[in-house]
């Protein structure tokens, strides 16, 4: 046996990004339906600001060249929720803009109410988490029986 492990023809990881981002969409389409966020929940939308398809004012990609985050919370409006990706209208600095963010862009989905995370990734050595507590090692979390899904695609070389 060697430790070699054989190049996958099936892209697995690109397959769970693809899933996991659709639960960003799923969970904006339930928002955008409601008509507004149910209870204390609130969200922490991270994106790359170059990503293709992305659509920002030009003084938040000055501001943000690489990647922003932005907050769905008490101020926004006009949410809507394609299979792509959403657009949404915030403010910043008291100057209301509208903003497309496709799925492909995100990389990062925090809900802090309820302490909910998703981060991906994209490079060459893609490495998705999932869990339940943004703040805990996994092992931690797991150990205490709470609901933690670690996906590691690394290669090794």
């Amino acid at each position: 046996m060697t430790d070699d492990t054989p190049e996958s023809l099936i892209p697995y990881d690109e397959i769970v990004q693809e899933a996991l981002r659709a639960v960003v969409g799923r969970v904006l389409t339930s928002v955008a339906t409601q008509g507004g966020l149910p209870g204390g929940h609130h969200f922490y939308i991270t994106f790359r600001t170059r990503h293709p398809g992305v659509d920002i004012p030009a003084h938040l990609v000055e501001r943000f060249p690489e990647e922003m985050t932005i907050v769905i919370q008490h101020r926004f409006w006009d949410l809507e929720v394609d299979d792509q990706g959403f657009s949404v209208g915030l403010s910043f600095g008291g100057v209301p803009s509208s903003l497309r963010v496709p799925f492909g862009a995100v990389t990062d989905f925090v809900d802090p109410a309820v302490e909910f995370s998703l981060k991906f990734q994209a490079s060459d050595d893609i490495e998705i988490e999932t869990t339940d507590a943004p703040d805990r090692p996994a092992a931690e979390a797991s150990e205490d029986g709470s609901n933690v899904v670690a996906v590691d695609f690394t290669k090794k070389k």
